[in-house]
């Protein structure tokens, strides 16, 4: 068999102008290919080329600075961007702002979903996740700017029900990463955080007669490896590239806890050290209930996951993310996606399919925006585009959804720590809007669902019904006129007078104890 291993001085020549790329990624340098993509950037800085490229990638990729899917960020490098996640690539949001790129976002999960439909040369995904969203095609379409004009997604009726049919296409070129490689080409992942969407992103590739590159950080012998550790068959790969210096992270080396390859003791981590993000963690974390189905998001709802860790209830939850794995102790902030000592790691389209069916009793997500009918804005923000990576797949699917936020943004001054909340200056920016720049969850469609809806702030929780949005818990020492409705694009339901928020929800334990 013709040897499938090169030097990464041929990769980039492999991809042509005009081509497709898919990529992988799930932010902090999760199964990123970094070396692949700086081959890439590096060929494209000298010579000009590969340019007019299409870039797939369905979660988050980058450092906020040049790594990830900032190495595609170049003018004449990238002519169209399908993303779902964009934050970690400021240069890619502001082309897109600009319409230097085209520029959609689509749902994380039917992103994944879709490569595998495209692998099997079906006519699209097909799918209730996202009707009533940005992605609905009587919204944006999933279009993020003026010159992004082709449609992507449809409406059809199946058996009287409306679904989005998400349409296919070719993916040329796939840059993977895997772990080992042996001599036949097959790929390991087993010293990966996670398995995400490598394998349903080489079948895409496969089956669009593209081209299949992986790095990895070792090369072994034929029939060294155990058909179990394979994960990516070398049936499916075309080009290998060694990378002994391959990390699992930007910020982490290997650490096999962390890969799932073994157990590691870990005593329970300290009390999350408190604040704002804290106060509305404690309540939201009063949602849970034994033998929960859970998912966290990005953002305040690590905090949650936080409590959950450092108060060692870790086993009296199913904890879950969207990039396949179960258990464990949750990272977060950069390591979003990592888990230490996970007990099950799945494929995440696999993972997204069980979301879609109702799997999941809870989830904690974040908001940008929400306005008078509970619509959640978390994907274009001031014109910029942000993404809700898996936010549309897990917000519409879950049986209860506790978003968890600040009540406003910018230059708030709050002071607690004694048992109550005070407001010394607001914000500049209100999040609670009249209506959202754009719908990233849908209110009518959550309660078409009978899908239970809390918005968690600091100052305040508010509950969706089919009236709209009701006021239900105000913080102490928090006035309900000044504090919250006079701050707001609109006024909320006060069917009857707002239960007071717990006090324990706003003591600073470390300062109480110091006056003890």
């Amino acid at each position: 068999m013709k040897t499938k291993f090169a030097d990464i001085s041929q990769v980039a020549a492999l991809i042509p102008d005009g081509a497709t790329v898919g990529l992988i990624g799930g932010g902090g340098g999760l199964v990123e290919a970094s070396l692949l993509h700086a081959s890439v950037e590096k060929r494209f800085l000298d010579e000009g080329h590969p340019r007019d490229l299409t870039v797939v990638h369905a979660l988050g990729i980058g450092d906020r600075g040049e790594r990830g899917l900032n190495r595609f960020a170049h003018p004449g490098m990238a002519k169209r961007v399908i993303g779902g996640h964009w934050v970690w690539s400021p240069r890619m949001q502001e082309m897109a702002r600009s319409g230097q790129i085209e520029a959609y976002v689509m749902p994380s999960g039917v992103t994944m979903q879709l490569m595998r439909e495209i692998a099997a040369k079906r006519p699209g995904l097909i799918t209730h996740v996202g009707l009533g969203t940005f992605v609905d095609p009587r919204l944006d379409g999933g279009k993020m700017n003026s010159v992004t004009t082709e449609d992507l997604v449809e409406r059809i009726e199946i058996d009287g029900k409306t679904f989005l049919r998400y349409l296919p296409y070719p993916i040329d070129v796939a840059l993977l990463k895997g772990s080992i490689a042996d001599e036949d080409g097959n790929i390991s992942l087993d010293q990966e955080p996670a398995n995400v969407d490598i394998y349903a992103m080489a079948a895409a590739a496969r089956s669009s007669g593209g081209t299949v590159i992986f790095q990895v950080r070792e090369r072994v012998p034929r029939n060294t490896l155990g058909a179990r550790s394979v994960r990516i068959p070398s049936a499916l790969v075309d080009v290998i590239v060694v990378d002994p210096d391959q990390r699992q992270g930007y910020d982490l080396v290997y650490d096999p806890a962390i890969s799932g390859e073994r157990r590691a003791d870990e005593p329970p981590p300290p009390a999350p050290t408190f604040s704002v993000r804290q106060i509305i963690a404690r309540r939201a974390h009063e949602e849970l209930r034994d033998g929960a189905v859970i998912n966290y998001g990005f953002g305040i709802p690590d905090e949650v996951a936080s409590i959950v860790a450092s108060r060692g209830e870790q086993d009296r939850y199913y904890q879950t993310i969207e990039h396949g794995t179960y258990g464990g102790t949750l990272l977060t902030g950069t390591l979003f996606g990592y888990a230490r000592n996970p007990s099950c790691m799945i494929d995440s389209p696999a993972q997204f399919d069980f979301y879609s069916g109702g799997g999941l009793d809870i989830a904690f997500l974040g908001f940008g925006e929400v306005d008078a009918a509970g619509n959640v804005n978390v994907s274009k923000l001031g014109g910029l585009t942000v993404g809700p990576g898996g936010f549309v797949d897990i917000a519409q699917n879950a049986r209860k959804v506790v978003f968890c936020g600040t009540f406003d943004a910018k230059g708030a001054k709050i002071t607690s720590g004694d048992g109550r909340l005070q407001i010394e200056r607001q914000g500049e920016v209100r999040k609670l809007v009249n209506l959202v720049e754009q719908i990233t969850f849908s209110g009518a469609q959550a309660l078409s669902q009978e899908q239970a809806i809390l918005y968690v702030t600091e100052r305040c929780v508010f509950e969706l019904c089919p009236d709209g949005l009701h006021l239900i818990e105000i913080a102490p020492g928090v006035d309900i006129e000044r504090d919250v409705i006079e701050n707001m694009g609109f006024s909320p339901i006060m069917s009857e007078s707002p239960r007071l928020m717990k006090s324990d929800y706003f003591l600073d334990h470390a300062r109480t104890d110091a006056h003890a």
